[in-house]
């Protein structure tokens, strides 16, 4: 895998994501990545081409296990609370499979810095590298107060903010977000009500 170094964000999305599919931030629903079957579909739905599954081979249940375990790993790093925490967690993730950054040529022929990963690096070992990357450069780019705990009051998420903007607020804005939004609306339209 060759990890792009000016994308710092698709890494950093990856992180949020994967924290996101633990027990711990889903209580009600469970795991996200219960089985292998789930871990390929992750890995599809952030058309992610790890060199560990390439050539048709499917996540293992070691693998699995490998990411479950990656998972914790990348959540303490988001909850570090210096940078200097979360600049040497990154850096221990980036040398899991991380070689020395090297420049290739895009689909433009532009030269581009990148990460290469070792050809011999398992699946949790590439998407630390990756995941590492992106945490790196979301502390050099835009700080390490993007990386944030949800602002719902009962979810246990955290992410990494690398919206324009810098002011998102929830782990999942589709499920926390909505809820927030339902919960004031249903509040407002009962106030509403008594004020009539």
């Amino acid at each position: 895998m060759r990890i792009p170094i000016t994308d710092y964000a698709v890494g950093a999305a990856i992180a949020t994501d994967l924290i996101n599919t633990s027990p711990t931030v889903r209580p009600t629903t469970g795991d996200a990545l219960p089985d292998p079957g789930a871990l390929a579909d992750f890995l599809a739905e952030h058309d992610l081409r790890p060199a560990a599954v390439a050539d048709g081979r499917t996540p293992t249940p070691a693998d699995l296990h490998a990411v479950g375990l990656l998972r914790r790993e990348v959540r303490v790093i988001v909850e570090t609370e210096t940078e200097e925490h979360a600049v040497a967690g990154a850096t221990v993730l980036v040398a899991r499979a991380g070689r020395a950054p090297t420049l290739v040529r895009d689909g433009d022929r532009r030269w581009q810095w990148c990460v290469p990963t070792a050809p011999d690096a398992d699946l949790a070992d590439e998407l630390a590298a990756l995941i590492g990357v992106g945490l790196l450069g979301v502390v050099r780019v835009l700080g390490h107060d993007r990386f944030r705990a949800c602002a719902t009051a009962h979810c246990r998420g955290v992410f990494v903010d690398t919206s324009r903007a810098g002011r998102r607020r929830y782990c999942m804005p589709d499920r926390c977000g909505n809820r927030v939004n339902v919960a004031n609306h249903r509040a407002r339209r009962r106030e509403e009500s008594v004020n009539r």
